[in-house]
């Protein structure tokens, strides 16, 4: 299995043309620009019809998007993706309860 991230700025034609030459997954996760008070993101959501790649802002939540798909054919990365968002639930959980007692 393979998934294509696609990191293009501006009118983003990259992850289209990917999209439509590729059977495999593709994540569109776009650089964030102040240049253009981040209208430039349009470009991602608006595609012609039978394109469709995920868009997804953070690049390490593309990368999770990524590894949830590859995990499908894969046990051990199933088991890994899960052990990380564990991992990072009992972080906002123990955060939480730090704010709550100062």
């Amino acid at each position: 299995p393979k998934v294509y991230i696609t990191v293009a700025g501006r009118s983003n034609a990259l992850s289209g043309l990917v999209d439509g030459t590729v059977a495999a997954p593709v994540i569109a996760c776009p650089p964030y620009s102040d240049r253009f008070g981040g209208a430039d993101i349009f470009s991602s959501l608006r595609m012609p019809s039978g394109i469709a790649p995920a868009v997804v802002l953070e690049p390490s939540g593309a990368a999770l998007l990524a590894a949830k798909i590859l995990s499908l054919a894969e046990p051990a990365l199933r088991e890994r993706v899960a052990a990380a968002q564990e991992a990072a639930m009992q972080t906002i959980m123990s955060d939480d309860r730090s704010l709550r007692d100062s």
